[in-house]
């Protein structure tokens, strides 16, 4: 039997030269990216965010490259990222061997990037466009929902709170009816209808006067104004607090305030469940992400303005071209888009629909009447004219005012096409936004168009792989933050995160990186990429 060989063990032995961290690198390896990109930075604004005196802080630099690696590689506890700070080399070298402990890191994330993460990234977005690898002329837009770190039943609904607090104000009511029968002075300064209006100042006032008087009232009296103050009036602010919470939404939770209950697409027990969540919208270029918004509203149709206005505020200019689903597809927004001069590729409701046969061939639909538009009159498949009977506006949840035209038949009473035309027991009356119609047309020219087509297909592949990419490869399926705010940082950390990734994916990082001259390669691997790298960019700017 042959002697069995095993390489020897060196683990104890002393080296007479330390070896460089560096070394020990890969050339290409995507950590280099996240250090080239770092040091490009221009953050001069979240250096102003430190007060300077007493001991020495960590560089804001090092710890932006910590944290953005560490992102980029699904770390996202700071106890992990501390524990990588002190075992992965990748992380030695970053950090230049630097240990922040997990409350440090926790402190930047939550603390230094609040007003500052925003600019960091939207600066990286223009380093990205600088060499050549997105574009900010056209958006594709696409939002998801995800579920927010607080707990799933605590929620607060609105219609629960306003009901709870019409029975408490109608049982104040009650009680000062009933206290105020010995206190005349009350009786002048208030009437039983305009008590429902009071809010809790003005209760309190009212208790603080009744506790003055309460010598002058029986035992069942002062126990019901020790009610009013103990009871009533908690509940009373109690449920002001929520009403002011809510805002303009329907929900929220308890253990993050800032959540509002959706219905989510992962619905594993198929019972349709609301859980607390945020609405997440993307713009993509060539799958990078170009700009990110986190908004409480569950609907995808009433972010589109604020996250087009927040893309101009960052940027200081607008994209000509913004493709979009059906979901973002109103009136408010084809008139915004319209007055911004962008060029909508934006589908609406039953675009797919309309280019089946049974719909083109529906006679009764209202897009299919016949309408005459010299003297305003629709007709119906039996011929008889529907006339023009007046307008009425209907307001959206946003507060957007539509105008839509009324039109009724003269007599539907024994026609033999009543049954398959409406259900109404009166003539048939139909309702056309002339407004909502012109816009759709044209939308329906553009997205039919061969531009259109490409654009179309294009989005698929957008926004919403990297939707995927993010949520299954990056295994980043919930926030772990709470708070409108946190959750901003985390998941613009998050998109940072991608674009390094899909930037040191692509052949051109090395091009990006010897652009900014921040580290230095062989020269014989730099020429023979940069000419191969040049025809593509050359390809991609003529593109």
């Amino acid at each position: 039997m042959a002697k069995i060989v095993f390489k020897e063990l060196t683990s104890n032995q002393n080296v007479l030269f330390p070896v460089s961290l560096s070394e020990k690198i890969a050339s290409n390896h995507p950590v280099r990216v996240v250090n080239s990109v770092v040091d490009a930075l221009d953050i001069s604004s979240l250096l102003r965010a430190y007060k300077g005196g007493g001991t020495s802080s960590y560089h804001p630099r090092m710890m932006l490259k910590v944290l953005f690696y560490a992102y980029l590689n699904n770390i996202y506890s700071c106890r992990k990222i501390e524990k990588a700070l002190q075992e992965n080399i990748h992380f030695m070298w970053l950090s230049g061997n630097s240990t922040p402990d997990f409350r440090t890191i926790n402190d930047f994330r939550g603390k230094r990037l609040k007003e500052n993460i925003k600019s960091l990234f939207s600066a990286i977005v223009l380093l990205l466009q600088e060499s050549g690898n997105v574009s900010l002329d056209v958006q594709y837009i696409d939002g998801t929902k995800v579920e927010s770190a607080s707990n799933r039943y605590t929620f607060v609904w609105r219609g629960s709170v306003e009901k709870n607090k019409a029975k408490l104000e109608s049982k104040i009511q009650a009680v000062l009816s009933e206290v105020d029968k010995h206190i005349e002075q009350d009786k002048q300064e208030r009437t039983p209808d305009t008590l429902p209006d009071m809010d809790s100042c003005g209760l309190r006032e009212k208790v603080s006067a009744l506790n003055k008087r309460l010598s002058g009232m029986n035992k069942a009296e002062q126990k019901q104004v020790k009610k009013l103050q103990e009871e009533y009036l908690p509940r009373l602010a109690k449920y002001e607090s929520q009403l002011e919470k809510l805002g303009d939404r329907n929900s929220f939770s308890k253990t993050d305030e800032d959540a509002t209950f959706m219905r989510m697409k992962e619905d594993h027990m198929k019972n349709g469940q609301l859980k607390p969540a945020y609405n997440i919208q993307l713009a993509t270029k060539n799958q990078f992400i170009t700009n990110l918004g986190i908004y409480r509203r569950a609907g995808d149709t009433g972010t589109l303005i604020p996250f087009l206005k927040d893309f101009r505020e960052t940027y200081h200019r607008q994209s000509f071209i913004v493709v979009a689903d059906a979901g973002y597809g109103s009136e408010q927004n084809y008139e915004f888009m319209e007055n911004a001069g962008i060029e909508a590729f934006v589908k609406y409701n039953y675009f797919h629909k309309e280019q089946k046969r049974a719909w083109k061939k529906d006679a009764f639909a209202i897009q299919n009447l016949y309408y005459n538009r010299e003297q305003d009159y629709y007709v119906c498949p039996m011929g008889q004219h529907m006339e023009y009977t007046g307008q009425r506006k209907s307001k959206s949840d946003l507060g957007y005012v539509s105008v839509l035209k009324r039109y009724q038949a003269q007599n539907c009473e024994g026609c033999p096409l009543r049954s398959q035309c409406h259900k109404s027991k009166t003539n048939r009356i139909i309702e056309v936004n002339y407004k909502l119609n012109r816009y759709k047309q044209k939308a329906r020219e553009k997205l039919m168009s061969e531009e259109g087509i490409y654009h179309r297909g294009r989005r698929c592949i957008e926004p919403e792989a990297v939707f995927a990419q993010i949520k299954h490869n990056s295994a980043w399926n919930r926030f772990r933050l709470r708070g409108l705010e946190k959750v901003k940082t985390e998941f613009t950390l998050v998109a940072i995160a991608h674009n390094l990734r899909k930037l040191a994916k692509k052949n051109s990082f090395l091009l990006f990186l010897t652009y900014f001259w921040r580290i230095t390669f062989p020269k014989e691997i730099i020429e023979k990429t940069k000419d191969v790298l040049k025809i593509k960019m050359d390809n991609k700017r003529a593109a």
